[in-house]
């Protein structure tokens, strides 16, 4: 990098920054903090659930799978996103949206005290939150790997710096603010990806080997294969479920996006956008990294600094710095709005559970709580960052694979499928149940069951289990077990009725209060 690349750089930050103060004057409530108070058009919710939907990890993790193994990294990982995304825009998108518009909820988790107990929303909230730092912690360790790369600074001093810049525009303007910057950053990408998209075609003509032929070169024997290597058809049908599941709200942050729109018509409308990106934009993305064998030899084994290198080779300053840019942007989208998503979670569901103080919290106290809770988060997802390549997490990508796809579906579970008339009858028993089941699960086919199998467990197998074990559970103790009172009932009437808003005919039932639940009640909460 030369002052040119630099002063491009600095240049985004002060933009982002500039965003957050910007945004600040948008946020007078919880309400506009955590959904946008409901007032997001659907296009920019689109953008923004698609730009929140990954991060640096692709330019190092993916990169690495697409230096191997070829187009794989696309089959198997923005495939199955588009189309569960493209599948959660009728099934889950509107239902989300009506949890703010009719519950009054801010939190995506905030119902799950009337539609299962307290017990089961603690559970989901603590394990969610737990998770996301973890996932949070890879990201950053993604884009300090990338900072490296190109600047020489160290890996800590990479993940305080993005930290930092992203706690300021993040913490002050609330989801408005991630919005507004994933916007920004979408432009961003676009125009770095085109760039590096460009440079790859003329290089490769250069070397006299074509857009089309590349595909004949030795270097890229294999690469054309759908799936191969631990990439299976099992992979892929586990990440089929999971990328339903984690990219229609079961991370949460998806799950603001729908909830930011106006009406559940919008939210519809934003997640096929999002869908329709995942499946195009990609590929764009992807094309110089299955291209990397050629014009590359990267140095580390998983090939997780190809695209870093390549990059470094093909583009003249300024565009280096942009594609640099957008390195952040991925992931900076992604931590802002995991970020607001947990502190939605913490200030709306644990901590009212925690202290009386905190439910008595008016709409300062709350900003104020909701800003500090998204600073503590950013903090411990950083320091988790800087344990990324020991032996309990391993490397980046292994994070990202195998621990939160692992661990998607046992917290994501109750949480999606509790939204549906077809799961009525799993209650408490069966939430809790397929929760702590998963996780065992993931705990035994990760460390005991994969330490004494010659070879290890298959990767597959891995993520799937957890998923498969919860899901059966769910589903069997809800037969076995009915436990569709008419309180839970009437919760899921709400958000399964026609007609958009508050107005809703049977969405605005009234909800009988269950015995034990307290004073704080969804549904009874202001808006």
């Amino acid at each position: 990098m030369n002052g040119l690349d630099w002063a491009v750089l600095i240049g985004y930050f002060g933009v982002m920054v500039a965003i957050g103060v910007w945004s600040h004057k948008r946020v007078d409530n919880v309400s506009d903090f955590f959904t946008a108070g409901g007032k997001m058009p659907w296009w920019l919710s689109g953008i923004s659930h698609h730009m929140s939907g990954y991060s640096a990890v692709m330019f190092t993790g993916y990169a690495g799978i697409a230096y191997t193994y070829g187009v794989t990294s696309f089959v198997t990982w923005s495939f199955p996103i588009a189309l569960g995304i493209a599948v959660g825009s009728k099934l889950f998108a509107p239902r989300i949206n009506r949890l703010r518009s009719r519950l009054h909820v801010a939190s995506p988790l905030e119902y799950l005290k009337n539609r299962y107990n307290l017990s089961t929303q603690q559970a989901l909230a603590w394990s969610g939150m737990l998770l996301k730092i973890v996932d949070v912690g890879a990201k950053w360790a993604a884009i300090a790997t990338l900072l490296s790369v190109f600047t020489g600074v160290s890996l800590n001093q990479g993940i305080l710096i993005t930290g930092a810049i992203t706690a300021i525009y993040c913490t002050i303007g609330g989801l408005w603010a991630d919005a507004l910057t994933e916007l920004g950053q979408f432009v961003i990408q676009l125009l770095a990806g085109i760039s590096m998209f460009v440079a790859v075609v003329l290089k490769l003509n250069d070397k006299g080997i074509g857009f089309l032929g590349a595909w004949d070169e030795p270097a890229l024997h294999g690469h054309g294969k759908p799936l191969v290597g631990p990439y299976g058809t099992v992979f892929l049908l586990a990440f089929l479920f999971i990328k339903l599941f984690e990219y229609n709200g079961g991370m949460l942050n998806q799950a603001q996006r729908y909830m930011a729109t106006g009406s559940a018509r919008e939210a519809e409308r934003s997640a096929r956008l999002s869908s329709v990106l995942w499946l195009v934009w990609p590929v764009v993305l992807f094309f110089p990294m299955w291209m990397s064998p050629l014009l590359v030899h990267a140095q580390k084994p998983d090939g997780s600094d190809s695209y870093g290198l390549m990059t470094e080779q093909l583009l003249p300053h300024g565009l280096l710095g942009l594609v640099i840019v957008g390195f952040f942007s991925h992931t900076m989208a992604m931590c802002s709005s995991d970020a607001n998503a947990i502190a939605a979670v913490f200030t709306r569901d644990v901590a009212p559970v925690l202290s009386p103080r905190a439910r008595a919290w008016g709409e300062r106290s709350g900003l104020i709580a909701a800003r500090v809770t998204t600073v503590v988060f950013l903090g411990l997802s950083m320091a988790v960052a800087t344990q990324v390549n020991s032996p309990a997490f391993k490397d980046i990508i292994t994070v990202v694979i195998k621990w939160v796809a692992g661990l998607m579906g046992p917290i994501a579970i109750p949480m999606m499928l509790g939204l549906l008339r077809a799961f009525r009858r799993s209650g408490p028993t069966a939430a809790l149940t397929s929760w702590a089941a998963g996780l065992l699960a993931f705990w035994l086919v990760n460390y005991p069951v994969n330490w004494n199998v010659d070879g290890g467990v298959p990767l597959q197998y891995q993520v799937s289990v957890p998923l498969a074990v919860s899901l059966v559970l769910y589903i069997v103790i809800g037969f076995v077990k009915p436990e569709d009172t008419p309180e839970r009932l009437a919760i899921i009437e709400r958000v399964n009725s026609d007609g958009d808003g508050p107005g809703g005919a049977a969405g605005m039932a009234a909800v009988p209060t269950p015995a034990g639940a307290g004073d704080d009640v969804v549904g009874t909460q202001t808006p």
